[in-house]
This record gives C-alpha cells, sequence and structure tokens, in this order.
C-alpha cells in the first residue's frame, strides 16, 4: 500500500498541486472540519461510488487516524484505482481545515 505523511501532503497541497482526496470518515466527523478541497465518502459507501472515481487520476484517502482510510486504500486498489493512504490521518494533521 502506498502512503503519504501528513506533512508531505501539505507541501503538495501548499505548493498548488492538485490533489484528489477523499474522506472516508463519517459525515458528523468531517463537519468536524476537513482538510480543505477533500469530498466525503464514509468507508460504508466507497463500493458503491466506484463509478464517481476515475482509474486514471490518483487518490489520496485520509481519515482520523489512518485505518479506515487504509482499508478503503486497499479495497480501491484491489479495484485497479491508484490511491495513497495517509498515515496517522486526521490526528497528524496541522494544516488548514474548513
Amino acid at each position: 500500500m502506498k502512503e503519504i505523511t501528513a506533512v508531505d501532503l501539505e507541501k503538495l497541497l501548499d505548493e498548488g498541486k492538485t490533489v484528489n482526496l477523499i474522506d472516508v470518515r463519517e459525515t458528523d466527523e468531517v463537519a468536524t472540519g476537513k482538510i480543505p478541497g477533500a469530498i466525503n465518502i464514509p468507508l460504508g459507501l466507497i463500493e458503491f461510488r466506484l463509478q464517481d472515481l476515475d482509474k486514471s487520476k490518483e487518490y489520496v484517502l485520509v481519515c482520523r487516524s489512518g485505518g479506515r482510510s487504509g482499508r478503503a486504500t486497499e479495497f480501491l486498489e484491489s479495484r485497479g484505482f491508484h490511491v495513497m493512504n495517509v498515515t496517522g490521518g486526521m490526528l497528524s494533521w496541522n494544516g488548514d481545515i474548513e
């Protein structure tokens, strides 16, 4: 599984890089704040939203601590998607939130 640290993700965003970020936390968790630009697809809905994702893009997945996004990363990899897990999740995120 490919992984990226929260610090490296923040650097990419600060450099203006396009990052396809998916937050797999539950809606009520995301309501407390998410990384700007992230779309919310709760882990339990990932398999039902595959048609909304593009296999030609790379996605970065985040959750609270990295566990759920790790499971989502493995699931999407098994379906042929290019994905990376944010190690440490939002607990490691020190950047802006919206």
